[in-house]
């Protein structure tokens, strides 16, 4: 079992920043993928951020060059600094990893971009 909870969302005006906290708990951390999705209201959820144990990185076209995800394995924690936000990046903002057929994820922290 894993616990993901997700903290550090809130509003910001459009150029600004925020960063994005999920601490992980119940299992072993470092050797595993960890993941940030996003859903927007009437959309789908969208893959944004991996991190792999190696610390090799992917993103999504729409955050790239904006968003950057870290890992602390000492903390087991995950975040993902975003800049640059558009109103376009409002959603809810989910951590998520896997144990091999077991997805876990967190309890989601909003994030809403307006002046």
């Amino acid at each position: 079992q894993v616990q993901l909870v997700e903290s550090g969302g809130g509003l910001v005006q459009p150029g600004g920043s925020l960063r994005l906290t999920c601490a992980a708990s119940g299992s072993s951390f470092s050797g595993y993928a960890m993941r940030w999705y996003r859903q927007a209201p009437g959309k789908q959820r969208e893959l944004i951020a991996t991190i792999y144990s190696s610390a090799t990185t992917n993103y999504a076209d729409s955050v790239k060059g904006r968003f950057t995800i870290s890992r602390d394995n000492a903390k087991n924690t995950v975040y993902l600094q975003m800049s640059s936000l558009k109103p376009e990046d409002t959603a809810i903002y989910y951590c998520n990893t896997a144990r091999g057929l077991n997805n876990y994820w967190g309890q989601g922290t909003q994030v809403t971009v307006s002046s």
